[in-house]
């Protein structure tokens, strides 16, 4: 059984962004609902059976249980976790309409993201008795700004590294016609 079908059976589908068929190829839109009310889409995904994109941020924040002292109970927006015949990714995605948000507070996100999927890991090696489940997977953060001022075309600041850390994440401004593997490459293509 692959991960992303152990992800399907693990996640409810209220929680996870349906993919949409362009031009006999995939996309996703990524919807942050009002009072935000602003989207992004991504095209060239994966196929269905290849991918999940979670809405992350779709559950209460545990702060009844954590402290919160360290920020630890916030989320990034969304988490793309595909598994193709060439790349096991997983990415994780946080959007701001202007250009809200300190780069501390997009990073605190994108960690509490990457806590969630390591919980996931943990039930599906639990639960589904897969020891090499989210196993061997590379990391990418990244950051979208600036999302309601679409008549740019989509610009990135050039990671000094791959940003496969938080800390290092690729920063998108004004995002229009993003692709896949663009995020996932950290450049255009």
């Amino acid at each position: 059984m692959s991960d992303i079908v152990i992800l399907k059976e693990m996640i409810r589908n209220t929680a996870t962004v349906s993919l949409e068929s362009h031009h006999s190829k995939k996309k996703v839109v990524l919807k942050e609902p009002p009072p935000a009310d602003y989207d992004v889409t991504i095209h060239g995904m994966p196929e269905d059976d290849e991918v999940i994109v979670i809405k992350a941020d779709s559950f209460t924040a545990p702060k009844e249980i954590f402290a919160d002292s360290k920020c630890e109970c916030k989320r990034a927006d969304f988490i793309i976790v595909a598994e193709t015949g060439e790349e096991k990714v997983i990415i994780y995605i946080e959007m701001k309409a202007g250009k809200g948000g300190t780069e501390t507070e997009i990073i605190q996100q994108l960690k509490g993201a990457q806590c969630f999927v390591t919980y996931c890991r943990e039930i599906g090696q639990s639960f589904w008795n897969n020891q090499n489940f989210l196993k061997d997977y590379v990391y990418r953060f990244v950051s979208i700004r600036n999302i309601s001022i679409s008549k740019k075309p989509t610009r990135s600041l050039p990671p000094i590294s791959m940003h496969d850390r938080p800390d290092k994440m690729l920063k998108i401004t004004s995002p229009k016609g993003l692709q896949f593997k663009h995020l996932v490459q950290g450049k255009r293509v």
